[in-house]
Parts: structure tokens; sequence; C-alpha cells
């Protein structure tokens, strides 16, 4: 089950790259971009934090950084700056993001402190050169994720437990106000990532609670996979034919004793034959 050993302090944003058969994901707090493939594991280091991926081509990729969009080489970890954004700097750092069905990227920022600071947190949307801030006020920005038919969005706020979904234009623009999907805080559930299925359901990674909880279209608990590590902190599908869910954990939070307890915390785990994943869409520049 444990995909990758090299523990994250605040592991994030795994996307499945099918032109190089890897996975990769973040080290947030370490500045550190992972991956692992059938030729090995790889790691390549920044200058600032880093949480969120999508593909532009074999060769290249688009990250979320404190300072905005990098353009990064696979090759060599080489990059440069693809769109600044400098809303809320210095005082935020970006979180989880993902690509949509247009050809745009989505990612989140949030007050460095997390909790601490509510209502720093923003949604930006990258499209073909253009950054818009689409929704603002948040505090910790998780769950981006998209319908299969690119008609509608989600994401969520991990501090208030609330996922929503909004619908979007033909080009990926947000369509109106976004509703409440889920309303997770009876239950005491912390949203983080999320990714949608093949089967159409929202794969959400809970923190705090060693889960992966799959909900239907209409809010429906589908069904729940267990993680071995409390802050399961995104799902990802990948593997040749998008069978295996692959979920990244984060030892952020956890006291010596809690680590002692959970050794394995911070790890990047690999679950086979509960679901199937959607192809990444590319990021069309």
């Amino acid at each position: 089950m444990i995909f990758d050993s090299r523990p994250c302090d605040l592991g994030e944003g795994p996307v499945w790259h099918p032109g190089r058969a890897r996975l990769y994901w973040f080290d947030i707090l370490n500045r550190r971009l992972l991956s692992r493939g059938d030729s090995g594991a790889q790691v390549f280091e920044f200058p600032e934090m880093v949480s969120a991926l999508g593909r532009i081509s074999d060769d290249e990729a688009v990250v979320a950084a404190e300072s905005g969009l990098l353009r990064v080489n696979l090759n060599d970890g080489s990059f440069t700056p693809l769109h600044p954004v400098a809303a809320g700097q210095p005082a935020t750092r970006s979180n989880d993001g993902r690509a949509d069905r247009q050809g745009g990227f989505w990612w989140g920022t949030m007050g460095r402190r997390g909790g601490a600071d509510p209502g720093l947190g923003a949604v930006f949307r990258y499209c073909h050169g253009e950054v818009r801030r689409l929704f603002t006020g948040l505090t910790i920005p998780n769950a981006i994720c998209f319908a299969a038919d690119g008609r509608s969005a989600f994401f969520a706020d991990t501090a208030p437990a609330k996922v929503w979904r909004v619908a979007l234009d033909g080009a990926g623009w947000p369509l109106g106000e976004p509703g409440i999907y889920l309303d997770l805080a009876a239950e005491g559930l912390n949203p983080d990532g999320a990714v949608i299925g093949a089967d159409g359901l929202f794969w959400n990674a809970q923190w705090g609670a060693s889960r992966v909880a799959a909900y239907a279209p209409d809010g429906t608990l589908a069904r729940t996979v267990a993680v071995p590590a409390p802050h399961a902190s995104c799902p990802a599908f990948g593997g040749t034919d998008l069978s295996v869910l692959y979920v990244t954990t984060a030892r952020e939070e956890m006291d010596a004793a809690a680590l002692a307890a959970c050794p394995a915390a911070g790890q990047t785990f690999a679950i086979a034959g509960v679901g199937r994943g959607l192809p990444e869409p590319q990021v069309l520049l």
C-alpha cells in the first residue's frame, strides 16, 4: 500500500502524468516537488513553497507557488515565472489546485498560518494567459476538481467544512454563484483535496479522519476508503488504466507521540481496485 516512503510534512497535489507514467506530488512546507515512476524516484527543490501542478506537455508543467504560477521543466526542475500573482502577498501561499476540462488551471491561496488567518484565502483561474480571482473570503481552499463534462467545478473551505459546486460556461468560467454541495461540519469532518472519478463520484480526502470518502452527485455518501495515516490530504487516480487511487498524507500537526504511533504519516499510498479515474486535462497556454 505504501507507494513512496519519503515522509512529507505536508504532502499535497498528486497528479498522474500519462506521458511520463509518473505520479507527481508536493511537500509544500519543504518546498519540494516529488515524483515516482518505473524509472525510480525524483525530487526537485524550489526557493518558495509550491503546491499544485497541471501538465502542459510531456516535458513541462504549470506549478502553483507562493509568487504565482511557474512554468517548470519536468526533466531537470528548472523553471521560469509564468504569471505572478501579488494578491495577498506576502501573507499568503498557494494550496490546492488542478487543471480544468477547458484547458485552464485553478488554484487556491491561503494565509501562511492556516486557520489562524481566516478569510485571507482565494481561488484563482489561469486560462490562455489571463488570471482572474474567482472567489474570495476563504480560509483554507481545497478540493478543486471538475465534473467529467466540464460543466461544473467544486471547491472547499476546510475551515468551515463546506464544499461548493458552481456551474461553468463553455470556456470554463463560473456562471452565477456557487451553491453548497456538502456541509460536513456536523460530522466533524475536514474536507481536503478531491478528484472526480470516472463513475462521477467526488473522492475527498478528509484531514484527521484517516480516509478518503466518495460522494454521489447528489451529495450522498457512496463509500469510504481507509488510509493508514490520520491526515489524508489529497487523492488522485493513476496507473496505466487509472485504476490506482494515490493518496498523499501529512505529518503536520502531529506531535512526537502521534508520529511514534503512526510512523507512516506523511508517506504517499497507493490503493488498487476501489475505482477508476479520468485523465487529467492539459493546461493550454
